[in-house]
């Protein structure tokens, strides 16, 4: 017998963390950042849906918040550890830099462990988030990144790095976001394929 939950309601989550981890390899391991971004992108895709496809599972209780937890846990993977590495990757090596990562995980494990004990025990449905989700991190870096291809050299740094900032910020600030849904859903889908053959097949 094994502890932990491993039917479908939570197989996208863990492929999910798979395209994280391999997107870390990638970036220690291959000059072309694509790859990593590549990753990052799927991770957000699969961060998108997962919760659909759990919902249309029979859960037990137990699998619900089990469910929560895991997801919470790969996001800490997806959109933190495999951000900074990204960031690495990209040039963003000096001391300086160390701090802003520092600081932008402790933003997003803080905006995280926010939402396990507000937002997600609430009661009813969600249908707005306090502060940036730390998924956002995998359309907004791509975006940015794509401002490589006009502006080079520090000027670029400069603004890749002030990316991570304004998530780092807006990930703590008591704001309102919407929760995606319904079509939002078919755009950010879209709008990820989108990005995704950009960088694969384009760049």
């Amino acid at each position: 017998m094994i502890i932990g939950k491993w039917n479908k309601s939570v197989i996208l989550t863990y492929f999910g963390m798979i395209s994280a981890l391999a997107g870390i390899f990638l970036a220690f391991t291959q000059e072309n950042i694509n790859y990593p971004m590549a990753c990052l992108m799927a991770a957000g895709v699969c961060d998108l849906f997962d919760g659909t496809v759990a919902r249309m599972c029979k859960r037990t209780e137990e699998e619900k918040a089990f469910g929560i937890e895991l997801d919470s846990l790969v996001d800490v993977i997806s959109f933190i550890a495999l951000p900074v590495a990204i960031g690495m990757r990209a040039g963003l090596t000096s001391y300086g830099y160390l701090i802003l990562f520092v600081l932008f995980a402790v933003s997003g494990i803080a905006r995280l462990g926010y939402f396990n004990v507000v937002d997600a025990d609430s009661s009813g449905p969600v249908k707005y988030y306090t502060g940036l989700p730390v998924t956002y991190t995998a359309l907004i870096l791509p975006v940015v990144y794509l401002l490589r291809l006009v502006v080079d050299g520090t000027v670029f740094e400069l603004i890749f790095a002030s990316a991570y900032a304004v998530i780092c910020i807006l990930g703590i600030l008591k704001i309102k976001v919407i929760k995606p849904g319904g079509i939002a859903y078919i755009f950010f889908g879209l709008l990820a394929i989108g990005l995704l053959i950009v960088y694969l097949a384009v760049l």
